[in-house]
């Protein structure tokens, strides 16, 4: 019979052991130069992805806060569009009148003669028209009153008055059945307060806008 000879090793851990050595080597992993490439194109790529979400809510609130500041630089075109205007529309009527005026003063006249041609035929069929003018006016239109109702087809009488308290091309046409009156001053308030309206009403519709 012959003798067995054992030997002995220093590492008694057994080989199925999950956590000894062999099985940690086995466990590791290594990568091949193609699989690393894969990893950093897919981190680049992700990297990427974050940055293009990351810049597309930049250009979002920027764009927001670009159409609030432009929306706000509109309004304040428009308000100052709309004074510039209300101012332009004053100076116009300022100037407009003062021509008017220069005009009535001079040829005050024209004005009261249309104002008569205009009463007549409101007064068709009626027996007597008085025209109350300032004394200037009336002894300058009183040689043609009869010339003028004829031409307007008025078969009536035409009277003329003069008046001192009326100026100008101010005067009163009184008939049985109405009346007709020119002020200068009525006339520049009602257009004063025309201009006032319609640039309040502008200032509503520019807030019920925005």
């Amino acid at each position: 019979m012959s003798a067995t000879k054992y030997t002995f090793d220093t590492v008694f851990a057994d080989p199925s052991d999950p956590t000894g050595e062999g099985a940690r080597a086995r466990r590791r992993r290594t990568f091949s130069e193609q699989e690393v490439d894969q990893l950093c194109a897919q981190a680049r790529a992700e990297g990427v992805t974050s940055g293009e979400v990351r810049a597309q809510e930049a250009i979002a609130v920027a764009t927001k806060e670009a159409g609030q500041a432009i929306k706000g630089a509109l309004a304040l075109i428009e308000r100052e569009r709309h004074k510039l205007m209300e101012q332009n529309a004053q100076i116009a009527f300022a100037v407009a009148t003062k021509l008017a005026n220069a005009a009535l003063t001079e040829f005050p006249q024209a004005e009261v003669e249309s104002a008569l041609r205009a009463a007549l035929h409101q007064a068709i069929g009626e027996p007597r028209v008085v025209l109350r003018t300032s004394p200037q006016v009336a002894e300058k239109i009183t040689e043609r009153a009869n010339e003028i109702a004829h031409q307007e087809g008025f078969e009536g009488r035409v009277q003329i008055a003069a008046d001192p308290a009326l100026t100008r091309a101010d005067c009163r046409i009184e008939w049985r059945g109405g009346g007709a009156e020119r002020a200068s001053a009525a006339i520049e308030s009602a257009l004063q307060e025309l201009i006032a309206r319609n640039f309040r009403d502008g200032d509503r519709g520019a807030g019920h806008g925005e």
